[in-house]
């Protein structure tokens, strides 16, 4: 018992802190600071969903600060009625009947007293004859114009020829009466089958996803009708509001860019007989290109979709909205079938139970940049091969590919895994090349040698038969001199020119 009678004074106590800001308890400072913590925690989370447009539809803006802004809503009262809520509208419409009525009834009572027919001559030898017959008090002019306004007609309470002011306000109670039924029943009329009720079957999927789809990243979200009667030139659109700052330096809280999206067949227009999957492909021209797995989860914007098209039964035309923040969007994940044929009744079946419903698939975690870039990077090497002659031309199941990404890494480096029997067999044939190449080299230096050492062999004969002059000996030296610049490359400046012994020893060179 004193358990629930201290739990109850504690209830109080909160109770109390939040309605008036004063706990009741000594310790002040202790409820001030769980106060504070609570509002903290509601401001907070406000700003991490804080949206432009809710998931219902409805916008997330209101009008501050509008000059004359009562008499601009009272020159559109019409519109005005249509917006508002039902208690208000319900109460205008009873209350222009209702003061209608009393303020004729004002005006018959004013002519009634005017004209003597409350107080009517008893003495006089001459018939009195009222303005209205019947009618002797502000009850029965009350009656009286609920009567006229709606053409009632009881039978009792009429007007005559004796005052043409009162055949006046008849006619015109009958005019007015006509204006405010007509008024009213649009306004009711309007408010009833306006399109914004349309919108209530109209359903956006609760997440949107991002997955390959013929090997391109997509955006992807899902519209349904759950209606009979379907929506006519339907069509579909999205865009991206989040903040951006020009090349002038000016910063655009809102900036919003318009995102291509359409169905199966890359048109907005939709064939909406059941639901549908509206995509988004994330290229160069998409402002998702550089966004990664975890770039999306740090990013702040928000993805607005539309759906327009005029209702079958009414021709009236209808928009329903929605919106994604960065985290209702499931990276790596695909919706489920909804759509499936029954052979009993021959009929195609919705099953709205897997509306929401993904399912998680194999997705790379770097950004559409980056997985173009890898494409390029691999194209370009295993072109590179191809003239290498490293690897064949055609591929097998083991070859490189972009089947055989494991794994992508999350910064800017990407990791690629190769099989083992693909890389021993590369390197194999990268060797078998290599040493083919060397022996090539290897046998056209011979060749060159021997043509070399055969010009050598003739200068030793001439030498060894003996030509003493110093003519032919600086022939000798000169071919041999020409020779080595044939052979090294050397400038025939003379700058690099070797000595005698220097010589020889090159020419010794030459023969090893």
């Amino acid at each position: 018992m004193f358990k629930r009678m201290s739990g109850l004074k504690r209830c109080i106590s909160q109770v109390s802190m939040f309605m008036t800001g004063k706990p009741l308890n000594s310790s002040e400072s202790a409820w001030r600071e769980e106060l504070q913590k609570y509002r903290n925690a509601r401001y907070a989370a406000r700003r991490v969903r804080k949206r432009v447009i809710f998931k219902h539809g409805d916008c997330n803006v209101v009008q501050w600060n509008v000059a004359k802004r009562r008499r601009r809503y009272l020159q559109d009262i019409f519109t005005t009625l249509v917006d508002a809520q039902w208690r208000w509208t319900l109460l205008v419409f009873a209350l222009s009947f209702i003061l209608s009525w009393l303020l004729f009834a004002l005006i018959w009572w004013l002519i009634i007293f005017t004209h003597g027919d409350l107080n009517p001559p008893t003495n006089s030898s001459e018939v009195f004859i009222p303005c209205l017959n019947n009618v002797n008090s502000f009850t029965g002019c009350f009656l009286f114009s609920v009567e006229t306004q709606h053409t009632i007609g009881y039978g009792s309470r009429t007007t005559n020829e004796e005052c043409p002011e009162a055949i006046f306000v008849m006619c015109l109670q009958s005019i007015v009466g006509v204006f405010i039924q007509a008024f009213m029943v649009g306004l009711i009329f309007a408010k009833l089958a306006r399109a914004k009720k349309r919108n209530t079957t109209l359903l956006f999927s609760r997440n949107a996803v991002i997955c390959l789809r013929d090997g391109e990243y997509c955006l992807l979200f899902r519209v349904g009708d759950i209606r009979k009667s379907h929506i006519l030139e339907a069509h579909v659109r999205a865009q991206l509001i989040r903040k951006k700052i020009t090349r002038e330096g000016e910063m655009l809280p809102f900036y919003q860019q318009e995102l291509k999206v359409g169905a199966d067949g890359e048109e907005d227009r939709l064939m909406f007989i059941w639901p549908m999957t509206i995509v988004h492909k994330i290229n160069e021209k998409s402002p998702l290109y550089n966004l990664s797995a975890s770039d999306m989860l740090r990013e702040r914007f928000e993805i607005v979709v539309m759906l327009e098209g005029v209702i079958e039964s009414t021709g009236m035309t209808t928009q329903a909205r929605s919106s994604y923040l960065p985290s209702e969007i499931q990276w790596g994940h695909r919706f489920e079938t909804m759509v499936s044929f029954r052979k009993d009744t021959g009929e195609y079946e919705v099953d709205y139970t897997r509306f929401n419903n993904t399912y998680e698939v194999d997705t790379p975690l770097c950004s559409a940049k980056q997985l173009d870039e890898l494409r390029a990077t691999v194209s370009t090497s295993q072109k590179l091969d191809r003239m290498l002659g490293t690897i064949p031309k055609t591929f097998s199941n083991d070859t490189l590919d972009m089947s055989s990404v494991d794994s992508m890494s999350l910064d800017e480096h990407i990791e690629i895994k190769i099989p083992e029997a693909r890389v021993r067999e590369n390197r194999l044939m990268a060797q078998n090349n290599f040493v083919q190449h060397v022996n090539e080299k290897t046998r056209y230096s011979h060749t060159h040698l021997a043509v070399e050492n055969g010009h050598e062999n003739y200068i030793k004969n001439n030498s060894v038969v003996g030509i003493p002059d110093s003519k032919e000996h600086h022939m000798h030296r000169s071919h041999s001199h020409a020779s080595m610049k044939k052979v090294h490359g050397l400038t025939p400046n003379g700058i690099n020119h070797a000595n005698g012994n220097d010589q020889k020893i090159e020419h010794n060179k030459i023969k090893k």
